[in-house]
C-alpha cells in the first residue's frame, strides 16, 4: 500500500498535469475518501505550493496559474529511459555544440534522484556497453537547429549562410522540408530556391539561418529521411562501383542499405518467389574503396565486381592474406 508521502506526491502530479480536478476524481486516483484529499491539499498548501480550491458545480481542486513548480520528480522507469537517452545521444553524436549539455544535464538528473534509485542507475550505465566505438561528430549549433526546425514546422523559407566540403561558402534560400539525424550528424532538405532543386545539407556546417517572409507547400512523395538516404546514394563521389549480388533483397541490405547503396530490383519472374535469391544490381558512389572486400566477404554471397578494376585487385588481395593466414594457422 503506498505510504501518505507518495500519495502527496501523486497528488502534486495530478494537479501539475493542468486543469481543476474535483475531490472525486481525485479520491478515486488516490485510492483514498474525500477528506483525506483534503488533508493532502492542506500538506501541499504548507509546503507553500498554491493549490487553490474551486467552488461550484464543476468545482475541486487546481493550482495557481502560472506556478512553476522548482523540483523534478520521475519515476525509476522514468529516471532510467532520461539517463539511457542522454546517453545514447551523446554516443550516436546526436547533441548539439555545447558539448557539456548532456553531462550537466545528466547531474541535475541525478542530483534529484532518491540515493537508492540514483545508485541502482549508475549501476546500470557502468556495466553497460557498446559493441561500436564511439566516433568524433560534427554537431550544429543549438540555435540554428531550432531555427530550422521552426522554418520546417511553419513551412517558412531560410536563408543560409553554408560552407561545402570543398571550403566553399555560399548563401541560398531554402525551402526546408525537414531534419535528419543519420550515422551521427544532423541534416537538413529542401529546395534550394535558386537552382529550383532538392538539396540536402549538413547542419554543422551551416553558419546562419533566419526565416524568410512567405510560405512554400511541402512536396508530395518521399519523407525527408528517405530523400536524404537517396541523396547519398546517388551522390557524386571519388569511385563510381558497380557489383551484382546473388542474394535476396534483405541479405544485400543487412551490409548495404539504402544509405550507403542503390539496389536495382528487377520484377520476379511467373512463378517465382519475390524474396528468392536472384542476381541484383548495386551501385555505391564512396570516397574511398578499401572498406568494401570485408563487407562483401561478411555477405557470404556470390558476387561480381564490374568496375572498378581497383576493387576488384582489392578483393583478390584480401582473399589471398586470408588464405595465407589459414595455410600458416
Amino acid at each position: 500500500m503506498p505510504r501518505p508521502t507518495a500519495r502527496v506526491l501523486t497528488l502534486l502530479e495530478l494537479l501539475q498535469s493542468g486543469g481543476t480536478r474535483t475531490v472525486a476524481e481525485l479520491a478515486d486516483r488516490l485510492g483514498v475518501e474525500g477528506r483525506t484529499v483534503r488533508r493532502y491539499v492542506d500538506q501541499l498548501i504548507d509546503l507553500d505550493v498554491p493549490v487553490e480550491s474551486v467552488r461550484g458545480r464543476y468545482g475541486g481542486y487546481r493550482l495557481a496559474p502560472g506556478y512553476r513548480l522548482p523540483p523534478l520528480m520521475l519515476s525509476e522507469d522514468e529516471a532510467l529511459a532520461v539517463l539511457l537517452g542522454l546517453a545514447a545521444g551523446r554516443r550516436a553524436g546526436l547533441t548539439t555544440t555545447e558539448h557539456t549539455a548532456g553531462e550537466t544535464a545528466s547531474a541535475k538528473i541525478r542530483r534529484v534522484l532518491p540515493r537508492h534509485v540514483a545508485r541502482r542507475l549508475d549501476t546500470l550505465l557502468e556495466a553497460l556497453a557498446f559493441t561500436d566505438q564511439p566516433g568524433e561528430f560534427d554537431t550544429p549549433d543549438a540555435e540554428i537547429l531550432l531555427t530550422v526546425a521552426d522554418a520546417v514546422r511553419h513551412r517558412r523559407p531560410l536563408s543560409i549562410r553554408y560552407t561545402d566540403r570543398d571550403g566553399r561558402r555560399s548563401e541560398r534560400t531554402l525551402h526546408a522540408y525537414g531534419i535528419v539525424a543519420h550515422a551521427g550528424r544532423w541534416y537538413v532538405t529542401g529546395k534550394d530556391a535558386r537552382i529550383g532543386e532538392d538539396r540536402t545539407f549538413r547542419l554543422d556546417r551551416i553558419a546562419d539561418a533566419r526565416p524568410l517572409p512567405g510560405s512554400f507547400e511541402a512536396p508530395t512523395g518521399p519523407g525527408p529521411a528517405q530523400r536524404v538516404l537517396s541523396g547519398f546514394a546517388t551522390a557524386e563521389y571519388r569511385h563510381e562501383v558497380i557489383l551484382r549480388i546473388h542474394g535476396t533483397v534483405e541479405q544485400i541490405r543487412a551490409r548495404l542499405p539504402a544509405g550507403v547503396a542503390s539496389l536495382e530490383e528487377h520484377e520476379p519472374a511467373a512463378g517465382e518467389d519475390r524474396a528468392a535469391e536472384r542476381w541484383l544490381r548495386v551501385e555505391l558512389r564512396v570516397e574511398r574503396l578499401d572498406w568494401l572486400p570485408p563487407v562483401l566477404a561478411s555477405l557470404d554471397r556470390p558476387f561480381v565486381v564490374e568496375r572498378p578494376d581497383e576493387l576488384r585487385d582489392l578483393v583478390t588481395a584480401l582473399a589471398d592474406r586470408l588464405a595465407s593466414h589459414a595455410r600458416r594457422a
